[in-house]
């Protein structure tokens, strides 16, 4: 049974959140018009669901269901 390194969740998680705040902040910026709202409200996105989705995945690489 092969598990994550804790640098390799840290990885995905950066890359991860890199590509979902930026649709988050281009979908917030094309409904306000507004470029300073949209990068607001992709930095707030961002920086709570870094902590959120590393976790996530932490708690998942103790969970041994389907895995081989």
């Amino acid at each position: 049974m092969s598990a994550d390194l804790k640098k390799r969740t840290l990885a995905k998680t950066m890359t991860w959140r890199v590509t979902a705040s930026l649709t988050t902040f281009i979908i917030a910026w094309i409904l306000t018009g507004d470029l300073l709202l949209g990068v607001s409200i992709g930095s707030i996105e961002a920086l709570a669901k870094i902590f959120l989705y590393y976790y996530h995945e932490r708690i998942w690489n103790n969970i041994n269901w389907a895995k081989n």
